[in-house]
């Protein structure tokens, strides 16, 4: 049986769509913010956790342990209004790269919960630093 993982293209198939979204996260006026200015650790880490997070090795806890991702990512402010634009940059990261598009679809199933999860912060709100 074949695992998100292995549809998305094993190791290097995660790497070119982590390469592809942390480029336009970079750019992004909405994401942009939250995000550090060199995205080379992020963007090692994202890949480390999505090839666990679609069925392949477990990089992500071997390395840092449980990925707990709403803890550590409590120091953001994450508003629906940011969940939803990862969400939308990812969508077109997994076009550009060639996604099928059931493979997408599985996909974002498991993106789609889990980025609502992390919202931590109401709309227009402040957030505790």
């Amino acid at each position: 049986m074949q695992t998100l993982y292995d549809a998305l293209g094993g190791s290097e198939g995660i790497k070119r769509l982590v390469d592809v979204f942390y480029g336009k996260v970079k750019n992004d006026p909405v994401l942009s913010p939250i995000f550090p200015e060199d995205l080379t650790e992020t963007a090692r880490k994202q890949y480390m956790f999505l090839s666990q997070f679609f069925g392949g090795p477990p990089l992500y806890s071997e390395a840092f342990g449980s990925p707990m991702l709403r803890a550590r990512h409590m120091r953001f402010p994450i508003t629906p209004s940011r969940a939803q634009r990862w969400l939308d940059l990812m969508s077109a990261s997994f076009d550009e790269v060639g996604i099928d598009p059931l493979t997408k679809e599985l996909a974002f199933l498991r993106l789609t919960k889990t980025a609502h999860h992390m919202t931590n912060t109401p709309e227009n709100a402040s957030h505790p630093s």
